[in-house]
């Protein structure tokens, strides 16, 4: 059994005898309950399971302030689910997918919070598609094979598996997916994840760690040619993120070619770890704050040596208010080590959205207009422009947006002739109501108008 689904759960711990225990007000559901996360944390493989349930505190005074009252709580709450999952299908992919909108849900109830562990689900969409095409001719459709993928600030995964996902469906393969998570209650929230999305634990690998520290050991390996590297890397890292970079960091393999980002703003550092890491024939698609396209200092030395080695492909910007952390507009970069054309593409999809009450939210045709315009690299109006790097270079490096592509509406051209035909013909309508007003003032005795 094991070699098949890679985990074991004993019989008792089985959902049908935990909901039989809740619906029997069973006085031992809560021991039960423990003892089968323990035996899964213990007894299944490590890797994936180790510390799962860390997070879970059956003794919290919030369920009751005595055992007895604890296991009433669990009873009544879980006889509530059973009832509930009565009508609800059983397929691992349903459970995945209930899973990832509840993840979703709590986000958009947590406000600010919710930037640690989800990026919203369109977005999702969007850097799933760019480094799933071919890296050199985005326009001749997917790549057959991902061999490995990262997100080195992976939250609950939920971008590891829409890369999977789409993958899949498009009738492609795809090797390793490989996350790293610093906190540790989101680090087992995306370990679930994979796990309910039917995801083995030879798939995957999760590590609980600090990405700028550089602490998983299978990235820390000095001999290049045992260097891991990745098809694909996907990435919504902490928006300007305050670090505190040592001096040893300059000499960093992963920052020392560039330089380090500024203690106030990480967001350089993560996009030059997770591109150190990128295959010759990879792409990366990271979200970053506007800032990164413009501001000065060492951001700039860093925006500038990777526009000059020619690895900046597309520069995307987004609306405002598309996540529940944060209403700032925020830009996607995608980045390959290899890439075709001498220039790079800028997108204005800004303007592009539907307005909600909480949330803006990017419209499916929105979306697809993102991605159908980085494969074709078209021009349009307002909307999109592949610039030479001459003209970049006279913009000293400078991304923003609106330097490439005007979003000035055009002032519409007047006809006067039209126009003073339509005042003349006004000004007679006024003269004559003017003339059939004064007759009835005269009639009742009153001045006229002048």
């Amino acid at each position: 059994m094991r070699r098949k689904v890679h985990y074991v759960i004993q019989p008792p711990h089985l959902w049908n005898s935990i909901a039989n225990m809740a619906r029997t007000q069973n006085g031992e559901l809560l021991n039960t309950l423990q003892a089968g996360f323990k035996y899964i944390q213990d007894e299944s493989f490590e890797s994936t399971f180790d510390g799962l349930f860390s997070e879970i505190d059956l003794a919290s005074p919030k369920l009751g302030k005595t055992y007895p009252d604890r296991n009433a709580k669990l009873c009544t709450i879980i006889q509530k689910i059973a009832e509930g999952l009565n009508e609800f299908s059983t397929d691992i992919d349903a459970l995945g997918d209930a899973y990832e909108y509840l993840i979703g849900q709590f986000a958009a109830g947590s406000g600010k919070k919710a930037g640690e562990f989800y990026t919203p689900q369109q977005l999702s969409d969007i850097l799933s598609a760019i480094v799933t095409l071919d890296s050199q001719e985005p326009k001749t459709g997917r790549k057959k094979r991902l061999d490995s993928v990262l997100d080195f600030a992976c939250g609950s995964g939920s971008l590891l598996l829409n890369v999977r996902n789409r993958m899949t469906k498009a009738g492609g393969t795809i090797g390793r997916i490989y996350g790293q998570e610093k906190n540790i209650t989101t680090y087992n929230l995306a370990r679930m994840n994979m796990l309910l999305h039917g995801v083995k634990d030879t798939e995957f690998e999760i590590f609980h760690g600090d990405t700028l520290t550089n602490d998983w050991d299978i990235l820390r390996e000095l001999n290049p040619a045992k260097k891991p590297e990745f098809d694909a890397i996907v990435a919504n890292p902490p928006f300007s993120y305050r670090w505190e970079p040592t001096d040893a960091m300059g000499d960093d393999v992963r920052f020392k070619n560039h330089g380090l980002a500024p203690k106030s703003a990480a967001d350089f550092a993560f996009l030059l770890h997770g591109f150190h890491f990128l295959k010759q024939e990879g792409v990366m698609a990271i979200i970053l704050p506007h800032g990164v396209l413009f501001r000065g200092g060492a951001e700039e030395r860093i925006r500038k040596k990777l526009l000059t080695d020619g690895h900046i492909d597309t520069v995307i910007g987004l609306p405002a208010n598309l996540f529940y952390s944060t209403g700032i507009p925020v830009c996607i970069l995608v980045l390959k080590k290899c890439k075709k054309p001498d220039n790079v593409l800028f997108i204005n999809a800004a303007e592009h959205f539907e307005k909600g009450k909480r949330q803006n939210r990017l419209r499916e045709e929105d979306i697809d207009k993102i991605i159908e315009t980085y494969k074709t690299r078209n021009s349009e109006d307002r909307y999109s422009r592949c610039v030479e790097m001459a003209e970049i270079e006279k913009n000293d490096f400078n991304l923003n947006i609106s330097r490439y592509i005007s979003t000035a509406v055009a002032e519409e051209e007047i006809d006067l002739s039209k126009t003073n035909a339509e005042l003349v013909e006004i000004e007679k309508k006024i003269k004559d109501a003017t003339t059939k007003h004064n007759k009835f003032l005269k009639e009742l005795g009153l001045p006229p108008l002048p």
